[in-house]
């Protein structure tokens, strides 16, 4: 495999999809190495096979305003590779929802569901679509109309959703609703249900709970101790909520959080009552974190991102590339003791690749944030056993499943006495897929 030319293949079938590029582009500079020691994915041509997704559902979403009014937007399944388990991946509403996100989107989660060790294949879907000002009855007419059309393609062996960014328990009972009704069938198809119909304990913490213990063995690892240390957290929604949870419990101090309107620096840590409040900030349809400053008495930063701010510990939260080149050459400057992606892809190319060239620790998304998806699976495996399991089971198998991880990154990621976390995560992911594409044939 010669990634720069398989890059030029790609670019030319695949136009202007930065994202999806940029994802891929990691994976193979990573790869590359360890592929080639494997003749068999060669001939299988596994990589040509891998960084196509199996297919691509898009479609019209007609629905009614409460005016009546009806209006017209563009829905997505990437339904991106199954070598390994049913479609998994989640809902994403957001009006910067386009093709090239969900299939970047899909392609990382088929490595990072990989990761888990559980038998879930990669997936991503959505619409372009905002709930921001939108009656609960304008997003239940949504996302019936959204089900509507995808419900077929779906199946607790076949593709389950979750939510995302612009989806939470609400639109998923939404979505859920229609699809028992159309399929009639009750199987859990979709996961981030709520306890009441299938839902699992700390869902809804998931993500930045595993985030977190993936963090602690890190340091851990490196002989450092997480409590005392100070952090910047970007966003503040249900990711960056569980986060800063966990964060309070181990003794750890989050300084900020952030939103499309700046960050805001809180000397005495955002803990207790703060940070549920950053959660009903949020869940209110606020999308700014300047109420917290003026609530608190903090200073808010307008318009700026918190990497400016001098702490232990990085962790974008928010989105893809929210953290680029100059922010990374900015924090490197601080000497920090690690910088780890919570969101998916939440470094630039440019800043990953810095880090990893100053052996600086750094973690990316596919590993960190895979608390969520593995929480999901556990969901799923409950819902197939009509048995729930208490938060303390849930969390004992989420702590497990994020040791497990760590242990791959750092097998398929040590460089002499340092550990390229990067490196580890992508081999790891790409090697259990890779083998499972070549034994099951050209299919």
């Amino acid at each position: 495999m010669k990634t720069d030319e398989l890059m030029k293949a790609l670019e030319a079938k695949h136009p202007g999809e930065s994202e999806y590029l940029q994802a891929v582009r990691e994976v193979l500079l990573s790869v590359e190495e360890v592929y080639n020691e494997h003749p068999e994915f060669e001939k299988y041509s596994v990589i040509e096979r891998l960084v196509e997704p199996d297919r691509v559902l898009i479609f019209r979403v007609p629905w009614t305003d409460d005016e009546g009014k009806v209006h017209v937007n563009i829905g997505y399944r990437v339904q991106f590779n199954n070598a390994i388990g049913p479609y998994k991946g989640g809902t994403r509403f957001h009006p910067s929802v386009n093709l090239s996100i969900l299939k970047f989107l899909g392609f990382e989660q088929t490595l990072k569901n990989a990761l888990t060790t559980l038998p879930m294949g990669g997936a991503k879907g959505g619409a372009d679509f905002s709930a921001k000002g939108r009656s609960d009855g304008e997003i239940m007419r949504f996302c019936h109309s959204y089900m509507t059309e995808l419900w077929r393609h779906l199946g607790p062996d076949r593709d389950i959703p979750a939510g995302d960014i612009g989806v939470g328990a609400r639109e998923v009972g939404y979505m859920y609703g229609m699809y028992r009704k159309l399929a009639m069938e009750n199987t859990g198809t979709f996961t981030g249900k709520s306890l009441s119909y299938g839902g699992s304990n700390l869902r809804p913490e998931s993500t930045g709970y595993g985030a977190i213990y993936f963090l602690n063995q890190l340091l851990e690892t490196h002989g450092i101790e997480i409590k005392g240390k100070t952090v910047a957290v970007s966003g503040f929604g249900q990711v960056a909520w569980g986060a800063v949870k966990k964060l309070n419990e181990l003794g750890a101090k989050v300084l900020c959080i952030s939103g499309p309107d700046g960050y805001i620096y809180d000397p005495d840590g955002v803990t207790g009552e703060k940070v549920d409040y950053m959660l009903e900030l949020r869940n209110s349809g606020n999308d700014v974190v300047q109420p917290y400053a003026e609530k608190y008495g903090v200073e808010f930063f307008a318009g700026k991102k918190p990497w400016e701010q001098n702490v232990d510990i990085y962790l974008p939260c928010a989105t893809q590339n929210e953290l680029n080149g100059d922010d990374a050459r900015m924090i490197y400057e601080n000497n920090p003791v690690a910088v780890c992606e919570v969101s998916n892809m939440g470094c630039t190319a440019e800043a990953s690749e810095f880090f990893v060239e100053k052996r600086v620790l750094f973690a990316p998304g596919k590993a960190m944030n895979a608390g969520g998806v593995a929480t999901s699976g556990l969901e799923m495996t409950q819902n197939a056993m009509h048995i729930p399991w208490s938060a303390e089971r849930v969390d004992q198998e989420l702590h497990a499943i994020m040791s497990s991880i760590h242990d791959q990154c750092v097998k398929y990621g040590k460089e002499g006495d340092y550990i390229n976390y990067v490196k580890g995560a992508n081999i790891a992911g790409f090697m259990k897929v890779a083998d499972a594409i070549v034994m099951q044939g050209i299919v």
